[in-house]
């Protein structure tokens, strides 16, 4: 993300405590134990005691998860896929599907279904327009 240090006693390649890796990325030490079980790709390094220290591409992958999880609104499943997808091969860039109104029509009929992928894995225009849904929603629903 930034190449700012994270905490002032230590540089952004330090190795990071369970303490500390939690108190960055904004979740209970609990929760990240827990993702360790669900996501194969998160395997910090474990000392005597089964002490855990979030080497530097850890942190990178536990901001990429919070941030698939609490403000994307990916399931842990979903996230699972999209991570082990950009693992196996990248999906190539695509251009921007055109933008949604941004006060939507009540009146008018339902938009079609959105296409959804034979993989299993959400493609990253699916994602941006599922997005674009999701904001629409919420402007609705706040006025």
């Amino acid at each position: 993300m930034t190449d700012a240090p994270e905490s002032p006693a230590k540089s952004n390649q330090a190795f990071r405590t369970i303490g500390e890796a939690a108190e960055i990325i904004g979740v209970p030490q609990h929760v990240l134990r827990f993702w360790e079980t669900r996501f194969s790709q998160l395997q910090p390094l474990k000392r005597g005691g089964n002490r855990r220290y979030y080497r530097p591409a850890d942190m990178e992958l536990l901001r990429r998860i919070r941030t698939m999880l609490h403000d994307d609104g990916l399931t842990i499943r979903g996230a699972q896929q999209l991570l082990a997808g950009q693992a196996k091969s990248p999906a190539p860039a695509k251009a921007a599907p055109p933008a949604m109104p941004a006060t939507p029509s009540m009146s008018g009929p339902m938009p079609a279904a959105l296409p959804i992928a034979t993989s299993g894995i959400v493609a990253a225009d699916q994602l941006h327009r599922l997005r674009a849904v999701r904001d629409r929603l919420r402007s609705a629903l706040s006025a």
